[in-house]
């Protein structure tokens, strides 16, 4: 079988910039979600449908859901305090959703989520490269969450939460900071961000979680910050956020692992040499194939050569 080769990878240096990047540079929603409203065909390029893997290209018009895409007047960084019952999401149709919660102006989204039932520190901005950047786990970031559980955590709960807790399906956590508060709660500190990790870390080693707040992400404290209510994040957190992010490859770059290609396994050797053309079909004037040394002389239609004749057909 003919091998096909690879295409191999385009790079544009006609000005253009890929769809769901230009979309999140607009600030209207991160790149993950921009790959979301793409593939469900809410996006068109100059009133046609666009599809994954388009570039913009200078002067075309971008719309979705029918409405032309702005770009973003002003990058907005926002800390806020999250209260339980907001849900870390921009979806409309969800009455709790973080973004109707704050009221912000411009259009913002969150960076990662906290759960439902979680309060503490989100970020929120317009600015979609940035979160790409943060939410990638090889970056390793640091979240910084108080906990409370039950029944009390022992030194053997605390031992086995900072050397990792097998989850299924994601596989064991990355080795953490855990560190005793008081009788009933600890500081954990994580770089890894699986769906409500933390939750299901106690649970597994026996414990249910009373209460979990976030209190720092990377160098951005919580401090007093009352809950409810947001700061914008200043001029220092910012430069330092870039500065931890400056070298993260961006999606793009990430979703191409340098990998060297397989090469085929080598065919094992065949026990039977058998022609390489396929014998003509049966007949009175059929040529006999030669047998092999073990085999008896076929008499009926059962022979070992109309056997091999009728396996290629097949």
């Amino acid at each position: 079988m003919t091998r096909k080769k690879k295409a191999p990878i385009q790079i544009h240096d006609d000005g253009s910039v890929s769809l769901n990047k230009y979309i999140s540079a607009s600030g209207f929603c991160s790149r993950r979600e921009a790959d979301v409203y793409i593939e469900t065909g809410r996006v068109t390029i100059n009133d046609e449908v666009a599809a994954t893997g388009n570039r913009v290209y200078e002067g075309d018009v971008v719309e979705i859901d029918g409405e032309p895409l702005q770009k973003a007047a002003k990058t907005v960084y926002i800390a806020y305090n999250k209260p339980k019952g907001i849900t870390s999401t921009t979806d409309p149709a969800d009455k709790t959703n973080i973004v109707a919660a704050i009221r912000h102006p411009q259009r913002i989204f969150p960076v990662g989520r906290l759960d439902k039932d979680s309060e503490g520190l989100i970020f929120l901005t317009n600015n979609g490269d940035i979160v790409n950047k943060i939410l990638r786990a090889g970056n390793r970031h640091e979240k910084e969450y108080l906990v409370s559980v039950m029944p009390d955590p022992t030194p053997e709960f605390f031992r086995k939460m900072a050397a990792g807790v097998r989850l299924i399906p994601e596989g064991k956590t990355l080795p953490c900071k855990v560190t005793p508060v008081g009788k009933h709660s600890f500081k954990i500190t994580l770089v890894q961000g699986f769906n409500r990790q933390i939750r299901r870390m106690s649970s597994t080693l026996g414990h249910k979680v009373t209460g979990l707040k976030r209190i720092r992400v990377m160098n951005v404290l919580l401090g007093d910050l009352p809950v409810g209510s947001w700061r914008y994040l200043t001029p220092e957190e910012i430069a330092r956020i870039e500065a931890a992010v400056a070298d993260s490859a961006g999606v793009e770059k990430a979703a191409r692992p340098k990998t060297a290609p397989k090469q085929p396994a080598p065919k094992p050797e065949s026990k039977e040499k058998i022609p390489e053309k396929t014998a003509p079909k049966a007949g009175k004037n059929a040529p006999k194939a030669e047998k092999p040394a073990a085999a008896k002389t076929p008499k009926d239609k059962n022979s070992y050569k109309t056997f091999r004749q009728k396996g290629r057909q097949r």
